[in-house]
C-alpha cells in the first residue's frame, strides 16, 4: 500500500506543476502581458525547485520520507490556492515558486520513497516507475488543464479545484502510509550545498549531460507551444495546447516503463538518437507552422527524453550509497530543472526582438547541437565500457 501511495502522491504533485501551461495565453490576454513575461513566469518555477533541492536535499535522508512528502503536498496545496484566487501577475509568480518548492522536495524524497517502498516483485522496476510517475504527472497536468479551460465552467479556476481534491486524497494517504526509509542517516538538519560522492561523479556527469539535453527539449517545447499555437498558427485552443505538451511528456513516461528492461548503454544511445531526430522534426514544424510535424516531433523527442532520463536516474540509484541517495537524486533533478527553465527565458528574450517563430527555431537548433554532443559522449562512454568488459573477459584466470 505504501508503494501505491508514494506513486500516486508523486504523480499528483507533479501534475500540479504543469497545470498553468495551457492557461498562459488566457492569463496574458487578461493581464496584458506577452511572450517574454510568459516565459519568465514559466521559468521562475525553477527558483522554487532549486531552493528546495538545495535547502532540503538531504532532509528526508535524516527525518524520513513521510515528513517531506507531507511538506511537499502542503506546498502544492498552497500553490493551487494561489492560482484559484489569482488576479495579478505577482500571484502567478508566487504560485509558480510554491509549485517549484513542492516539486523540488518531491524530486528527491518521493523518488526515493517509491524505490524504497517497492515490494520485492517491483524492485527492479521501481526506479523506472518513479521517473514515469514524475514525467507522467507533468504530462497529465496540461491535458487536464487544457480540456477544463476550454470546456469547463470556469476556465482559470476549475482545474485547480480538482487539483485540491486530489491533494487532499494524497495527504490522507501519506498520513497512513508506513515510513519507507528503514534506516535514517545520522546527522543534524542544516542548509548545505548538494554534493555528489567522489566515487560516482563520473557516472553523475554523464547522466546529467544527457538529462540536460532531454529536458531542454521538453522545457523549450512546453514553453513555446502555448504562444506558438495561439500567435503563430492562429488557433485559440487551450485543449490543443494541452494535447501537444502532454504528447511529449506522456510519450516519455510510456517509454520509461516500456524500456525498463533494455540494456542501459543501448537505451541511452537510442534515446540520444531519438532526441536528435525529434528536435530536427520540431525545427521543421516551427519553421513551416505545421501542427503535424510538431506532434510527430513531440512523440519522437518524448521517447528520447524518456529513455535517457530513466536510464540515467536508474544508473545513479544503483551506484549511490543509500545514506546519500536522496541527496544524489536531488542533485540530478537540480540539473533537470535548470534545463527545463533557463533556455525558455532565452526564447522569451529572443522573441521580443526577432519574433516567436525565429526564437523557437533558434532555441531548438541550440538544443539539437546539445543533443548531438550528448550522443557523442554517450557513444564514447558505451564503447569505453564495452572495451573494458572485453579486456576483463580476455584476462587469464589467476593461478
Amino acid at each position: 500500500m505504501s508503494f501505491a501511495i508514494a506513486v500516486f502522491a508523486l504523480t499528483v504533485v507533479m501534475l500540479g506543476t504543469t497545470l498553468p501551461t495551457p492557461l498562459y495565453p488566457i492569463y496574458g490576454d487578461h493581464l496584458g502581458f506577452g511572450v517574454l513575461t510568459t516565459t519568465v513566469v514559466y521559468a521562475v518555477y525553477a527558483t522554487g525547485v532549486a531552493g528546495a533541492l538545495i535547502l532540503f536535499g538531504r532532509f528526508s535522508d535524516i527525518l524520513g520520507r513521510k515528513p517531506l512528502l507531507l511538506a511537499g503536498a502542503l506546498l502544492s496545496v498552497a500553490s493551487a490556492l494561489v492560482f484559484v484566487t489569482a488576479g495579478e501577475l505577482w500571484q502567478l509568480i508566487l504560485g509558480r515558486v510554491l509549485s517549484g518548492l513542492s516539486a523540488g522536495i518531491y524530486a528527491g524524497a518521493a523518488t526515493a520513497a517509491v524505490i524504497e517502498a517497492a515490494p520485492l516483485s517491483w524492485r527492479g522496476r521501481a526506479a523506472a516507475l518513479a521517473t514515469a510517475a514524475n514525467v507522467g504527472g507533468t504530462g497529465i497536468g496540461p491535458l487536464l488543464s487544457g480540456f477544463l479551460a476550454q470546456y469547463g465552467p470556469v476556465p482559470l479556476r476549475a482545474v485547480f479545484v480538482v487539483n485540491l481534491v486530489l491533494l487532499a486524497v494524497v495527504m490522507v494517504g501519506i498520513w497512513w502510509m508506513a515510513e519507507p526509509l528503514a534506516h535514517p542517516s545520522a546527522g543534524h538538519l542544516a542548509i548545505q550545498r548538494l554534493s555528489v560522492p567522489h566515487e560516482i561523479r563520473s557516472a553523475f556527469a554523464r547522466a546529467s549531460i544527457v538529462a540536460f539535453a532531454g529536458f531542454s527539449v521538453a522545457g523549450s517545447f512546453a514553453g513555446v507551444a502555448p504562444a506558438f499555437v495561439s500567435q503563430v498558427v492562429g488557433i485559440q485552443s487551450p485543449a490543443l495546447v494541452g494535447i501537444l505538451v502532454a504528447t511529449l511528456l506522456l510519450m516519455s513516461a510510456a517509454v520509461q516503463i516500456a524500456g525498463r528492461g533494455l540494456p542501459a548503454d543501448r537505451a541511452m544511445v537510442a534515446g540520444c538518437i531519438a532526441l536528435v531526430v525529434g528536435v530536427a522534426i520540431l525545427i521543421g514544424g516551427l519553421a513551416t507552422r505545421s501542427l503535424i510535424l510538431l506532434v510527430l516531433g513531440a512523440v519522437v523527442s518524448g521517447a528520447g527524453q524518456g529513455l535517457t532520463f530513466s536510464k540515467g536516474l536508474a544508473a545513479l540509484v544503483a551506484v549511490s550509497p543509500q545514506p546519500r541517495r536522496a541527496e544524489v537524486i536531488s542533485a540530478y533533478f537540480l540539473v533537470v530543472y535548470v534545463a527545463i527553465s533557463l533556455p525558455i527565458v532565452g526564447v522569451g528574450l529572443a522573441a521580443s526582438r526577432w519574433g516567436l517563430q525565429v526564437a523557437g527555431v533558434g532555441l531548438n537548433v541550440v538544443v539539437g547541437v546539445l543533443a548531438l554532443v550528448a550522443l557523442a559522449l554517450t557513444v564514447a562512454s558505451s564503447c569505453s565500457a564495452g572495451q573494458h568488459r572485453s579486456n576483463q573477459d580476455s584476462d587469464p584466470m589467476p593461478g
